[in-house]
C-alpha cells in the first residue's frame, strides 16, 4: 500500500509499505530501494537535480501514531517525524496482551 508521495521539482518519490514488512521506494516510477523490515529500515538513493547527483535517505519506523518517516536530502532534514521509544511500543503491546489474558480469565471463570 502506498504510504506517502514526495514531489521535489520534477522528481516524484513514492513510498510503499506492505503488511508483511516489504518497504519499497520508487523514484519517478523506478524502484530505487527495497527492503524487508518489521521495525523499519533506512533507504539510501540518489536523485538528479540540475545535473547533480544528490544523496537522499528515507528512514521508516514507528511512532506514537503508527508508521513514521524521516526524509533527508543532501544530509538536510526535509521531513522529520516524531518518534516514540521502541520500549514504549513494546510496553504497550505487552500491556494489551496482559489485559486481554486477564479479561479472558475473568470472563470464562478459569
Amino acid at each position: 500500500m502506498k504510504f506517502s508521495t514526495i514531489q521535489l521539482g520534477t522528481n516524484k518519490i513514492e513510498i510503499f509499505n506492505s503488511y508483511l514488512g516489504r518497504e519499497t521506494i520508487r523514484l519517478n516510477g523506478e524502484t530505487v530501494s527495497e527492503k524487508k523490515s518489521i521495525t523499519g529500515a533506512t533507504h539510501l538513493f540518489t536523485i538528479m537535480e540540475e545535473d547533480r547527483k544528490v544523496p537522499c535517505k528515507i528512514i521508516l519506523g514507528y511512532g506514537a501514531n503508527g508508521v513514521v518517516m524521516d526524509f533527508y536530502k543532501d544530509n538536510i532534514a526535509i521531513i522529520k517525524s516524531p518518534r516514540c521509544s521502541s520500549l514504549i511500543v513494546l510496553f504497550m503491546i505487552l500491556l494489551f496482551i496482559t489485559i486481554g489474558v486477564i479479561m479472558q480469565m475473568a470472563y470464562h471463570n478459569y
